[in-house]
């Protein structure tokens, strides 16, 4: 019993040291405080122009057989591929070839039914004189204009700075409007977007196919956590 009073009179003192020690008005610190935030979305856009444009071309044949329908196609084909290249086309690629049977109004096989399509990149004020080439090579599949920039990549970082110079307004007005100040960036997240059309209108002309687009929209958006002082 003496040894266990010991012990409890030594615990005593070594608390009332700790109380001595302690200053005035000090609070113990909570490990799982977190510091006062705000986290806001921002949103840059850029218009431009696009500048150039993917068209896809193509030739569907028939035929009895398969072997004479992929043939017809091969022949035709070659000829759309080489006005593609000579109306100024680049990147010409392959985008499919298919082949498959095809079916009367009554259900019976009739034959064979091939398919070849490719895509090319095209300055976009000479979108329209490919395709009118494409088609006179004999393509009798065309899709497209799709438009876009050269410059995507530049467009889309000043989108991206333009969405953090709308985060931090944003912050601002939020910190202001609570009495406190923007302190330092403790997170920043990037979601993604993509160039969108605002609007495609057709130009009026006979001459050829007549293609024309409005600015495209070039959008960014932004998550970003503020510290409040």
């Amino acid at each position: 019993m003496k040894k266990i009073a010991v012990v409890l009179g030594l615990l005593v003192a070594a608390a009332a040291a700790v109380a001595v020690l302690q200053p005035s008005g000090a609070g113990a610190v909570d490990p799982s405080a977190t510091t006062d935030s705000v986290t806001v979305s921002g949103e840059g856009v850029v218009l431009a122009v696009p500048d150039r444009a993917e068209i896809s071309a193509g030739v569907e044949t028939r035929a009895q057989t398969a072997k004479a329908a992929l043939q017809a196609n091969a022949t035709a084909m070659e000829r759309v591929l080489q006005a593609l290249r000579a109306g100024g086309g680049t990147d010409v690629t392959t985008q499919t070839v298919s082949l498959s049977t095809s079916f009367d109004n009554q259900g019976a096989q009739n034959g064979f039914v091939a398919s070849n399509i490719a895509s090319a990149t095209v300055a976009f004020d000479k979108a329209g004189s490919l395709i009118d080439a494409a088609v006179a090579a004999g393509a009798n599949t065309v899709y497209g204009p799709s438009p876009s920039r050269s410059d995507a990549d530049a467009l889309y970082r000043q989108a991206l700075a333009k969405a953090v110079a709308d985060a931090a307004q944003r912050a601002g007005v939020l910190a202001r409007a609570a009495g406190r100040e923007l302190g330092r960036v403790t997170s920043i997240s990037e979601p993604g977007a993509a160039p969108v059309p605002i609007f495609a209108k057709p130009a009026a002309s006979d001459a050829a196919t007549p293609v024309e687009s409005g600015p495209q929209e070039t959008t960014a958006s932004v998550n970003v956590t503020y510290e409040l002082r």
